[in-house]
């Protein structure tokens, strides 16, 4: 396994980096194809939707075909014992995996609802219900590892959880590690090791035991540079940098870093920063191919104070919008 660094967090601009991670040019479509399909948690109609990116506004009641895949555990023999109707409540992350040349979907709601989801046959391939009522745990994001097992970041219960769901598709058994405010998850294949995104800090875990009764073992952390004065950085999504790879996305609640796993240092000197970085990101992402990134960014007069109509795309600026929508979350749909 590779060493980490030990050292305090750092932001480097363009200025203090070296050399500035420069990412593919972008255009309509992007020298490298066709700007993928945008995966999408819709809180408004509890769904995941995968929406056709060549159009820049999404109506599925007035154009039903907009809507390239859709999931809702809700009326589905196959989660009827998760309870969703409870439990399905806010889905807070959609993100696709290939695991053992399948294609999954990975999802978890604030109500406590976690599930991989096989594509594109909504089948099972594990799901919980974590922590109903009193004790309700809010996962927040998930992950899935090599041997088929889970992990699930619950910030309200402070932890990450790791799952024996390699063992079946209602396999309870679980160890888990306290994190604060625990909201993001990454598989770094490359080290193996499982990074996890908290208010206050990025940690990486090692994976040990077996299968049936996995391990965490925490191994590095570093804290998150210091947000607004008295507040907590408030770290919320974690995800790998794809056209750099060993570079971490971070979003805090003031703004948007890349954090370089070699040297331990948060750097700000990616391309299209100026516009990309910004306060209350609650999901971004790049295409490796086109350049372009995926951000979204809660607005004002909606259901709920984190709920926008707007995906944001950068590199170059513009956007789509969902008619009477709820997003909380945008991916780029890219399975492979």
């Amino acid at each position: 396994m590779a060493v980490l660094p030990s050292r305090r967090a750092v932001v480097l601009g363009a200025a203090g980096a070296g050399a500035a991670a420069v990412l593919p040019a972008a255009g309509a479509h992007g020298a490298g194809g066709r700007t993928p399909h945008v995966l999408v948690t819709e809180q408004a109609s509890r769904r995941l939707l995968v929406l056709d990116a060549r159009r820049r506004v999404w109506d599925p009641t007035a154009d039903p075909s907009v809507v390239r895949w859709q999931f809702s555990p809700l009326g589905d023999p196959r989660y009827r014992d998760l309870g969703p109707d409870d439990s399905w409540v806010y889905p807070s992350e959609a993100k696709v995996r290939l695991h053992r040349k399948r294609r999954y979907v990975l999802t978890t709601a604030s109500f406590g609802f976690v599930a991989v989801v096989e594509h594109p046959t909504g089948r099972r391939y594990w799901g919980a219900a974590l922590g109903p009522g009193d004790d309700l745990l809010n996962p927040h994001s998930a992950e899935i590892l090599p041997d088929g097992n889970v992990a699930v970041a619950c910030s309200t219960g402070a932890c990450v959880r790791l799952y024996a769901a390699s063992q079946g598709p209602r396999a309870t058994w679980h160890t888990q590690e306290p994190l604060k405010g625990a909201h993001g998850l990454h598989w770094d294949g490359a080290r193996r090791l499982l990074w996890a995104l908290g208010d206050d800090e990025l940690v990486a875990y090692e994976v040990g035991g077996t299968a049936a009764r996995p391990a965490l073992r925490r191994t590095y952390g570093i804290a998150l540079p210091v947000g607004t004065p008295g507040r907590t950085p408030g770290g919320h999504d974690l995800f790998p940098v794809a056209a750099w790879p060993g570079r971490l996305w971070v979003t805090t609640n003031v703004a948007v870093l890349q954090y370089e796993i070699d040297t331990g240092v948060f750097v700000r000197d990616y391309a299209g920063a100026g516009e990309i970085s910004r306060k209350s990101v609650k999901a971004v992402g790049d295409d490796p191919r086109t350049g372009r990134v995926v951000t979204t960014v809660p607005e004002s007069g909606l259901g709920e104070t984190w709920w926008t109509t707007t995906v944001s795309l950068h590199r170059p600026e513009g956007g789509h919008r969902l008619v009477g929508g709820g997003i909380y979350k945008a991916r780029w749909w890219l399975p492979r």
